[in-house]
């Protein structure tokens, strides 16, 4: 199929990414706290932490009750990152500390967009395809969207937190494709995670291509 109907897109990886590491970004909110920690180790320690995690998606939770819990699942990640690196004692308040962390990564100054994005955007839309987002991201990312201008390309939000499973999981994206009216072989997914994005949409009957990133931003 040379056009397809909708094209989603995952978040982070895909459209937008880190400035530097999340590391650098965990230690430079904590040196405002008095808190010194090595950026790199901490990016090591990250990344053990979240791919140890369980899934962030909350099924039958009440959709009050999501926000909070995205909060505590992030800030359990971000302690354990911390203790790994042998960084939490000094922290005379951490619930602070991570109050401001959580903000932080809602704002635009961590991030940077990928210089492709709003090109493909622009080019996928003067076509007349309708845009969406997929992501195992939080609800943070209708902010984050936001802030850097790219709310307005898309047609629909579709994430793990609301709908109760994660990719790859087949449910995500046909939950996308319902606020499209969508076939899944109408459609296309792009995203940088092989599994997540591209084995998960090909299961659930989508095209899909994998962004093969250099790095994360």
């Amino acid at each position: 199929m040379l056009k397809p109907k909708v094209i989603f897109l995952d978040a982070v990886g895909t459209l937008f990414g880190v400035k530097e590491s999340v590391g650098s970004a965990y230690a430079t909110v904590a040196s405002r706290f008095g808190v010194t920690a090595d950026a790199e180790a901490l990016n090591q320690a990250f990344f053990e932490q979240f791919k140890a995690a369980d899934p962030m998606a909350f099924p039958d939770a009440d959709p009050t009750d999501i926000p909070a819990l995205e909060y505590a699942w992030w800030r359990a990640i971000a302690e354990q990152s911390f203790q790994a690196v042998e960084a939490l004692d000094p922290f005379s308040d951490f619930d602070a500390f991570f109050a401001a962390l959580y903000a932080y990564f809602a704002s635009a100054e961590p991030w940077v967009i990928y210089p492709d994005t709003y090109d493909a955007l622009e080019r996928w839309k003067s076509r007349g395809i309708q845009l969406g987002v997929i992501s195992n991201f939080d609800s943070r990312i209708y902010t984050v969207l936001e802030v850097l201008t790219l709310a307005d390309c898309f047609q629909s939000i579709t994430i793990s937190t609301e709908v109760g499973v994660a990719k790859p999981d087949s449910l995500i994206f046909a939950t996308a494709l319902q606020k499209h009216h969508c076939n899944a072989f109408e459609a296309w997914h792009v995203g940088d995670s092989y599994r997540e994005d591209y084995e998960g949409a090909r299961a659930a009957g989508l095209r899909g291509v994998w962004l093969r990133r250099s790095q994360q931003g």
